[in-house]
């Protein structure tokens, strides 16, 4: 069985969205807990003290994410569902007001304008509330916001960024706990900043040089606050 090109290339969209969203969470991960390690050993903390730390960063900053993600993206679903009761209403109210304006969106696409209105009118009898969310609201199964799905993606990659530092620690020996955390950490930022350009098409050494730039200047900024607060306290 063949498929088509259309369904490939929604299939290729949502695969793309969700691979930028799993790095940009898994670079969230290794910023947010790489720094929070670095700024408690610069205050001179033992390495058991480092290690319960970035685990307690780890737990936080995913069900945060986790959180965040979901009320963000079940209020984008809100607003989804609340366009399409509008969109059923109207279609209920004024079906040939809307035939009208559907024929009119596919002449601007560039449909000649003598077959757009039968275009419009094949598509509706098929699906009318499909046809209308698709090219009218740009509403596509591809598209559609799922809360859960969302929220539990943000909760592992945040997860998996946040056990990458968190595994140096153990790993590391207790004098050479911080430069080995930071290097490591900038490793694994420049390879998701890779990753990430390549999935959006985007120069890959711009955007490698970019998160790698934001995340020594990060860790660099906690580590000058721990070693400061750990002088005073």
């Amino acid at each position: 069985m063949t498929r088509s090109k259309g369904a490939g290339g929604a299939n290729l969209v949502a695969r793309a969205g969700w691979l930028r969203a799993a790095v940009l969470g898994a670079n969230d991960g290794i910023l947010s807990t790489s720094s929070l390690i670095l700024g408690v050993a610069a205050a001179a903390a033992t390495p058991h003290t480092v290690l319960i730390t970035g685990a307690a960063g780890l737990v936080a900053g995913a069900m945060s994410m986790a959180a965040g993600e979901y009320v963000s993206v079940s209020s984008q679903l809100d607003s989804e569902k609340a366009l399409l009761t509008r969109e059923r209403r109207e279609l209920s109210e004024d079906v040939e007001g809307e035939h009208r304006e559907l024929s009119a969106i596919y002449i601007e696409r560039g449909v000649d304008p003598g077959l757009a209105p039968t275009v419009a009118q094949q598509l509706m009898d098929k699906d009318a509330l499909g046809a209308h969310a698709r090219d009218e609201l740009g509403l596509t199964e591809a598209t559609t916001a799922r809360p859960v799905q969302a929220a539990l993606a943000s909760a592992a990659s945040f997860g998996v960024g946040s056990a990458a530092p968190l595994a140096m620690v153990i790993l590391s020996p207790a004098g050479l706990l911080a430069p080995l955390v930071a290097g490591a950490s900038l490793l694994f930022l420049a390879l998701l900043g890779a990753i990430g350009a390549r999935a959006g098409g985007a120069d890959i050494w711009r955007g490698t040089l970019r998160v790698t730039f934001w995340g020594a200047l990060a860790m660099a900024t906690t580590w000058g606050l721990g070693a400061l607060f750990g002088k005073i306290v």
